[in-house]
């Protein structure tokens, strides 16, 4: 399947390659310029360099970008890199995909993390095998604790400093049924 970007009203989400991720992890960035991109102050930021060896390897594990993977997320008007977005993998066995993000302090506040996550969970709910969406943020993080309620998660369970969310398939699918949500519900990966 090959993955092209996800346009929003106001945001581009660009699937990351191996060539734009080890250039990044080189701190070089010819292909993004080939591009006509441009990179916002901050970003990338120390979370995003140490992700990239990670994305690298799950890049490495599939032909090309599945869509599981990690997103640059561009704001159109300005073409700037304002942060990235993504899946830490394809979905596990019970249909379970756990979902990150980080947007540069400029950005933040302007509803971007909500506009990409929501345009992401929509390509991900239609992925059959998708059935339920996770996500971790520190309970101190005011920010990811909005974003992940305007997006509709719900809070799993605090477990040492963390609080982790989850996000159903739309009720009435037909993908999920009333055993596979009880098993999803209460089914804890630490």
């Amino acid at each position: 399947m090959k993955i092209k970007k996800i346009t929003t009203e106001r945001l581009y989400l660009i699937p990351f390659t191996i060539p734009i991720a080890q250039e990044v992890l080189n701190q070089q960035y010819t292909i993004l310029s080939d591009m006509g991109l441009n990179l916002s102050q901050g970003w990338p930021d120390e979370d995003m360099m140490e992700t990239l060896p990670r994305i690298v390897t799950n890049l490495e594990l599939v032909e090309e970008p599945s869509g599981f993977e990690s997103w640059l997320i561009v704001e159109k008007e300005s073409k700037a890199i304002i942060g990235d977005i993504g899946f830490k993998g394809k979905p596990d066995p019970e249909g379970s995909v756990d979902l990150g993000y980080g947007i540069v302090d400029a950005a933040r506040r302007k509803g971007y993390a909500v506009e990409a996550g929501a345009a992401l969970i929509k390509w991900a709910f239609k992925q059959q095998q998708v059935k339920v969406i996770t996500a971790r943020c520190m309970h101190v993080n005011e920010g990811s604790t909005k974003t992940l309620e305007r997006l509709g998660f719900y809070q799993k369970v605090i477990k040492e400093e963390m609080v982790h969310w989850f996000l159903l398939r739309e009720p009435g699918s037909k993908t999920i049924n009333a055993l596979s949500q009880f098993k999803i519900l209460f089914h804890f990966k630490p």
